[in-house]
């Protein structure tokens, strides 16, 4: 399902403006829909935030109301999704991401910018995933490293070679060994 949105978004609300997606959470707030936090890369190479707001559009609207929606929202997909960036920030701008207790698989985070703003992801995974990202971008296009507080470093930088190449591929090769021991525990062995 991720992988979908992910490409609609990109579809509908990045490649037209020549931006690349590089990593998107969804986030709990206040007020109605699905909101994300992305991170993307523009044409000039700089890295932005954004809080992206989703939302279901009326199956049938009238031109009134249908104009309206085209004002408010900044792209609409055939999907009946709207997309909406409500905030944007600069990566070069953000001095501190504090993870608050590395200790508590806890969803919330701080992004210190001129002020600071409060995020709820949905789950501590993604939490850690986002921070990844933004590590890895703010070394890239920014040229420092992201100052991080209250995060577990072990998962932030990884410290083996084979947790460096994704998750994914870690996971991938767990199944390929435990594959391979069911297909050995299966194979007759001589009693000689």
């Amino acid at each position: 399902m991720s992988s979908l949105l992910r490409e609609e978004m990109k579809r509908i609300l990045f490649r037209p403006e020549g931006q690349k997606l590089k990593e998107f959470i969804e986030i709990h707030e206040p007020v109605p829909g699905r909101h994300f936090l992305c991170v993307y890369v523009t044409k000039t190479k700089e890295v932005h935030l954004c809080v992206v707001r989703s939302q279901k559009s009326q199956k049938s609207p009238n031109n009134a109301s249908r104009k309206n929606l085209h004002s408010q929202f900044s792209k609409r997909s055939g999907l009946e999704d709207s997309y909406l960036k409500t905030e944007v920030w600069l990566l070069q701008d953000l001095t501190l991401l504090d993870g608050r207790d590395p200790d508590v698989d806890d969803p919330c985070f701080l992004m210190h910018f001129t002020t600071v703003r409060s995020v709820t992801a949905f789950s501590c995974g993604a939490k850690y995933c986002l921070a990844r990202a933004l590590v890895n971008l703010c070394e890239q296009h920014c040229g420092r490293p992201l100052t991080l507080a209250n995060y577990d470093m072990a998962y932030i930088k990884p410290s083996c070679f084979y947790s460096n190449r994704g998750d994914c591929v870690i996971v991938m090769q767990i199944c390929f060994y435990a594959a391979n021991l069911v297909c050995l525990s299966m194979c007759p062995v001589p009693l000689d």
